[in-house]
């Protein structure tokens, strides 16, 4: 009887210990914290009803679509801004992460550097803008935009097209995005 309690107690803390992994800042190829890529514009209010959201009051007229939608903790810290799609029954299509405790699995959040992102991912494409790179890779739904002036000097106002080798591994990331199409 004795080992038999032991046992139970044993096996109640394994169960404990295994539970499971806390997701709230995770982004998956199907999630990002709270919100999953299927997630309907109009179930926001029940995903984050712990959080603050707040959408553009510009585009308020009767029949017209929101146009972005920002989503708060309640201390009032920015966690995402979200785009939703033309779709009729609109789903959440681009996302912007504002806060850097979200990262992926391998550990790429707004924290990390342009090596990081190499390190994780292959560089699928790089498109050069007037103030910034953007880095798409082939392993996930995520894209990064890094300031053009953490290039070199040479390359901070050149509108040709920018290759990773040119980019330093200690470049920090400006923007992390996900696109869900």
């Amino acid at each position: 009887m004795k080992n038999f309690f032991i046992f139970s107690v044993w096996t109640l803390l394994l169960f404990i210990g295994c539970g499971e992994k806390d997701t709230t800042f995770l982004i998956t190829q199907e999630s990002v914290g709270k919100l999953d890529k299927i997630s309907l514009v109009r179930d926001l209010e029940l995903i984050y009803a712990d959080d603050s959201i707040v959408k553009d009051t510009m585009y308020s007229r009767i029949g017209a679509r929101t146009r972005k939608i920002k989503v708060f903790e309640k201390g009032g810290k920015h966690l995402l801004t979200l785009t939703p799609s033309q779709d009729s029954i609109p789903t959440v299509e681009n996302i912007q992460v504002m806060d850097t405790r979200f990262s992926s699995e391998g550990g790429i959040g707004l924290s990390s550097t342009f090596g990081d992102i190499q390190k994780q991912y292959t560089i699928k494409k790089i498109v050069t803008a007037l103030n910034n790179v953007v880095v798409f890779v082939n392993e996930t739904n995520m894209y990064f935009t890094i300031a053009k002036d953490q290039l070199p000097a040479n390359l901070r106002y050149s509108t040709y097209n920018i290759e990773a080798v040119q980019i330093p591994e200690e470049a920090k990331i400006k923007y992390l995005m996900i696109g869900w199409e």
